[in-house]
């Protein structure tokens, strides 16, 4: 692919809210956009050709997991990630950072990396943020995310700070990294990087604004030097629910390269929603809006919908097949155990506004049926539903940022979805 393989172009705006389109390698992405969740190279029960059909355009797959099983250098030996898991389409690698800070008793942290055991046979590995660069190339996503240091959400100031200045450090490793190894590390274009938003020390809106539907010159690297598809790295703004250390990493991040685009992390682990809406605010005031801005780990309904509509434009979450293999299923009215009995003789639909394959087909009555005799198809119908449904909702969000009705069409969405009570899972 060529210099302009990776580019991203705002068609409307509403708000901070944006309707955008991202240009990949393999693909482009309509945005506001949900990504499903490949952990494994696998959503979980759904076939790729379904995923197609729900109009997903891009997923989401976990280099932890995959450096585990079945290991990096197989999914190289046949022919990359994209062809491993039979998806033509875009592809994201997280780097592994949320599942290794997350095996508490299992890893010991420091400067150089984390040291841990791996939760499927107890062997001994290591993460560094060169390491994590190497596996993600071989990986081949499209998107790499850069390794960081992930705390809880409620961690006090001292605690987010050392996390989120020691993400920055290892940024400037996976950088060196790649390019020490002749890697094209791409530059902003002569159109005035300098007066980027967000960029230097002046004041959000002071600079003035590049054009927003500029090609992405940022940091591009292909499998080898030689190679002609490239690889885009985000780098992932860290802080915790300390606005002024997410402040001063935006800036800090931005200050270093042209980036492709943006990681917001760090957020929907243990802290309140309002702190975490709050933080997104504080990344979109200081990021560049010509570039596309992914919130990580972050996809219940009314989630999207407020992170959309504070400059969001990438989500992803396993919360949509998770539930759906628990037979608790989205709908535009709240959430819906199918396994109450209240369901038993249901004849309507999942959901009588969702077009999805299991809403046109299949009554409650029978999703319940599926859910108490134990039957698979069960567990592919409501997580099929759920992952449609929030790759519909955002489709949704786009079309009204599009014709100017974003704010009352998420208003009146939010205030549907929250009058009636949704049941735990």
């Amino acid at each position: 692919m060529t210099e302009g393989s990776f580019n991203f172009t705002v068609k409307a705006n509403a708000g901070a809210a944006r309707a955008g389109v991202f240009s990949t390698p393999h693909g482009s992405v309509d945005t506001p956009a949900f990504m499903a969740v490949g952990t494994l190279a696998t959503v979980k029960t759904l076939d790729p050709l379904e995923l197609r059909d729900t109009g997903c355009g891009m997923l989401l797959a976990n280099a932890y997991h995959l450096h585990l099983r079945p290991g990096e250098n197989v999914v190289a030996k046949l022919g990359g990630l994209h062809r491993f898991m039979a998806w033509d389409g875009p592809i994201l690698t997280d780097s592994g950072g949320f599942q290794v800070f997350s095996l508490e008793t299992l890893r010991k942290v420091s400067e150089e990396g984390v040291e841990f055991r791996s939760h499927v046979d107890g062997s001994q590995r290591n993460f560094t943020p060169e390491s994590v660069m190497a596996l993600q190339i071989a990986l081949g996503a499209d998107v790499m995310m850069q390794f960081d240091h992930v705390i809880p959400g409620q961690s006090d100031f001292d605690t987010a700070r050392d996390a989120s200045e020691r993400s920055i450090r290892w940024l400037e490793r996976s950088r060196t990294y790649l390019g020490s190894r002749g890697w094209r590390l791409g530059r902003a274009r002569e159109s005035g990087i300098g007066n980027r938003r967000g960029q230097g020390g002046g004041k959000p809106g002071d600079a003035e604004r590049r054009d927003e539907s500029s090609p992405i010159p940022a940091s591009r690297f292909p499998p080898d030097p030689s190679s002609s598809t490239p690889q885009a790295l985000f780098p992932i703004v860290q802080g915790g629910i300390h606005s002024s250390l997410r402040e001063n990493a935006a800036r800090t991040i931005v200050s270093m390269d042209d980036w492709a685009g943006y990681g917001i992390g760090g957020l929907s682990v243990g802290e309140a929603k309002s702190d975490m809406y709050a933080m997104i605010e504080v990344a979109d005031s200081v990021l560049p809006r010509e570039r596309p801005r992914y919130l990580m780990g972050v996809g219940f309904p009314e989630d999207l919908i407020e992170g959309a509509r504070r400059g969001v434009d990438l989500f992803d979450c396993v919360a949509p097949t998770r539930m759906g293999r628990s037979g608790t299923a989205f709908t535009s009215e709240g959430r819906v155990n199918v396994r109450n009995a209240g369901l038993r003789e249901d004849p309507a639909p999942l959901d009588a506004n969702c077009g999805c394959s299991t809403c046109t087909r299949f009554s409650r009555a029978y999703l319940r049926h599926l859910f108490v005799s134990g039957e698979v198809l069960g567990l592919r119908l409501l997580s099929l539903h759920n992952v449609h449904f929030l790759v519909s909702l955002m489709r949704s969000a786009r079309a009204a940022i599009l014709d100017g009705t974003f704010e009352p069409w998420s208003h009146e969405w939010l205030g549907r979805y929250h009058s009636r009570p949704t049941p735990v899972p």
